[in-house]
């Protein structure tokens, strides 16, 4: 199964994995799944770490470094995506969450979320 990750999920699977409960651990360590993250998802990083650095101090770039040194495939970003966010129910207003979404429909994949408002959406969104 192909599993994106939100962007929470991702900070906390490479800098804080404690936080991740047994269930998302295992879901993680299946050699079964192919884990990936999007291009996304560093964006909303790298915008929030130049905004206020000392909030968020993980460095968008070394983040990245990490899931890809841990097997996970890189999502990009195409125009299909950029247009399904029109197509989504104005359940969440976070524009990231929203692409993240839109990738996930568009390319059949399961996003895996700890957002209960990002798992109310259509399609398949798993809730960890």
């Amino acid at each position: 199964m192909r599993l994106l990750l939100d962007t929470h999920l991702l900070i906390w699977a490479l800098n804080e994995p404690q936080r991740l409960n047994a269930t998302t651990r295992a879901i993680l360590e299946d050699e079964a799944h192919e884990v990936l993250f999007s291009v996304a998802s560093i964006w909303e990083l790298a915008i929030k770490h130049g905004q206020r650095p000392t909030v968020f101090k993980l460095e968008p770039g070394i983040l990245r470094r990490g899931m890809l040194d841990n097997g996970y495939d890189e999502l990009p970003i195409i125009s299909q995506h950029a247009l399904a966010v029109s197509t989504l129910p104005p359940l969440h207003k976070d524009p990231f969450d929203r692409l993240l979404i839109a990738q996930a429909l568009v390319e059949g994949i399961t996003l895996v979320t700890a957002d209960p408002v990002v798992a109310r959406y259509p399609g398949s969104v798993r809730l960890v």
